[in-house]
């Protein structure tokens, strides 16, 4: 029976397609059937590949093959998740936080696929939904995180934010960030928040530059709900999922945020701690930050 591989990449980079084009001739060797995005079939000029569109393009997949960085990764994932396919990336990038192997292991990372020689984690995501009137309701995911920021850069943006229905504060600020776990090393981090351990199940919010008394990050249960509104008197607000879905939010837009239905499968080669990944990606000095002196 025919095993069958999608497989996504950043044709833009010639690394990227030289990388893919390997992965694909072993997994056609191997006897898989190697379906790529019809959009970057030419750019890998390899016969034998099968290009697909639409959202249906992991569908009756084995496995899903993200060659990059975490953007890669994450437009990946659009196509992984609604087929419950897992999802293994690659990382081609710089950090690649959400990659589970990096490029020398590529040839040891096809073969442990061709072997089903690995194990497959979920990860929880995000729904969001967001009303205003006199306009459609937006309906999007994330698996890192969905933000509400402002959509003029020179005015401060107003919000205000419900954890479980009732209100928790109102902020003055550039945005407020909801994470997962997963997501808890990208844009929340990079907003003060905390690094919470993937297998954690928690949702975040993080204010981002509020001008308020209480503006710390918060961590709360997978089944709390946020709900943040646009003050109706303040600028244009953008709503944002994963850095990749976009939506601009008229004052007085309510954005929902809440567990996804559907989490990520993503594929796992070998057993490694957490903290070695944390350690590894942000190059944390372990040695003591002058060196080891003995």
């Amino acid at each position: 029976m025919s095993r069958t591989a999608l497989l996504v990449t950043h044709t833009g980079r010639r690394r990227s397609t030289e990388h893919a084009r390997a992965v694909a001739a072993d997994l056609i060797a191997a006897g898989f059937e190697v379906r790529v995005v019809a959009e970057e079939a030419d750019d890998l000029d390899l016969p034998g590949v099968v290009p697909v569109t639409g959202p249906e393009a992991a569908e009756g997949a084995e496995i899903v093959f993200a060659l990059g960085g975490d953007g890669t990764f994450l437009r990946a994932a659009e196509l992984a998740r609604p087929a419950k396919v897992p999802l293994l990336g690659i990382n081609l990038g710089k950090v690649g936080f959400l990659a589970e192997a990096e490029i020398d292991d590529l040839d040891v990372a096809v073969r442990d696929v061709v072997d089903r020689n690995y194990t497959v984690d979920e990860r929880l995501t995000l729904d969001v939904t967001a009303q205003f009137d006199g306009g459609p309701t937006i309906e999007s995911w994330a698996l890192n995180e969905i933000s509400v920021e402002k959509g003029e850069r020179a005015q401060m943006l107003e919000l205000l934010v419900d954890v479980d229905g009732r209100p928790l504060s109102r902020y003055g600020c550039d945005g407020v960030v909801c994470a997962t776990p997963t997501g808890s090393t990208a844009y929340a981090f990079s907003g003060g928040g905390p690094v919470v351990w993937p297998e954690v199940e928690a949702l975040l919010l993080v204010p981002i530059s509020a001008h308020a008394l209480f503006s710390r990050p918060l961590v709360t249960a997978p089944t709390s709900t946020f709900s943040i509104t646009v003050d109706p008197f303040t600028t244009l607000a953008v709503l944002c999922c994963d850095g990749r879905r976009v939506y601009d939010l008229p004052p007085g837009a309510q954005v929902t945020v809440r567990r996804g239905a559907l989490p990520v499968r993503v594929v796992r080669l070998r057993a490694r701690s957490f903290t070695d990944r944390l350690v590894a990606k942000f190059g944390l000095p372990v040695h003591g930050w002058r060196g080891n002196r003995r």
